[in-house]
């Protein structure tokens, strides 16, 4: 498989030699390059590059490079490129991994660093691959509710499982009350109060979660399994024995309206 490619540094002569080592390799697809935020952004948004080699720790400040570009890539792409940070220091890597960077490479970069590239990437796309086929199968068998997998006769819950440095916690999907946005990670809110952060963003539990998972807010998604009130006056929801008031926006009101009709349609008596 190619890839196409953007480069991003403040280093005219780092560029040239990013673009001279991708260039040995066939999968590499070179489409253009840029030295500071705006134009990198502008060029980004026009050629909607596979990967983009970023400089995040650039000589010239006024160049304004850093990992927040990748934020303001969310704002107006559905699907963001993959990001290689290209730099010279190690202590921003810490950093990065919250941003969910693809990959992280020091300088002065190596041939043997684009050949380990070219093989993640094309691991990613099979597990991928193989990811939406599984997918294909198990979305017959969810017609609405998204806590459970029918296999055959029975039925499983889905599990979570949260990875964060060699540790990997296991969540049942029902036991999640409603999930936050903080940055560029998510605190998820458990029914018996504990709270575990993960390192992916709100947009990818969007993804992946379906029914009764439901975004009301920029902030938020709940699982309306766990709400208890709905006040539309002071748009807000509530969340079953807690004090806690989850907020939703006009932007997601389509989204409380159904929650409310869901509601009504399961012979809840209206007094």
């Amino acid at each position: 498989m190619n890839y196409s490619y953007i480069i991003i540094d403040d280093d005219q002569e780092s560029v040239l030699k990013t673009k001279a080592m991708a260039d040995s390799f066939s999968e590499l697809e070179f489409l253009a390059s840029a030295t500071n935020y705006q134009d990198g952004l502008n060029l980004i948004l026009e050629h909607t590059p596979q990967l983009v080699f970023l400089e995040i720790d650039p000589a010239d400040k006024k160049s304004n490079l850093s990992l927040m570009l990748i934020n303001e890539l969310y704002r107006y792409l559905k699907i963001v490129p993959k990001i290689i940070v290209t730099t010279k220091k190690k202590d921003l890597a810490f950093e990065a991994i919250q941003y969910e960077v693809t990959d992280y490479i020091l300088k002065p970069l190596t041939r043997i660093d684009f050949v380990k590239l070219i093989l993640k990437l094309s691991k990613s796309n099979t597990e991928s691959e193989i990811s939406s086929l599984k997918q294909a199968v198990v979305s017959h068998a969810i017609p609405k509710n998204a806590e459970h997998i029918k296999i055959g006769n029975t039925e499983k819950p889905l599990i979570l499982c949260i990875k964060s440095y060699g540790d990997y916690r296991y969540i049942d999907a029902k036991d999640i009350a409603y999930l936050q946005a903080d940055n560029n990670s998510t605190d998820i809110h458990l029914s018996n109060g504990e709270m575990i952060t993960a390192f992916k963003t709100l947009k990818h539990f969007e993804s992946v979660l379906t029914y009764p998972f439901i975004r009301i807010h920029n902030s938020y998604i709940v699982n309306r399994t766990y709400i208890s009130r709905i006040h539309n006056g002071n748009t807000v929801c509530y969340i079953k024995n807690t004090t806690i008031k989850l907020p939703f926006s006009k932007s997601y009101k389509a989204n409380i309206d159904l929650i409310i009709s869901d509601f009504s349609n399961e012979n809840y008596l209206e007094i």
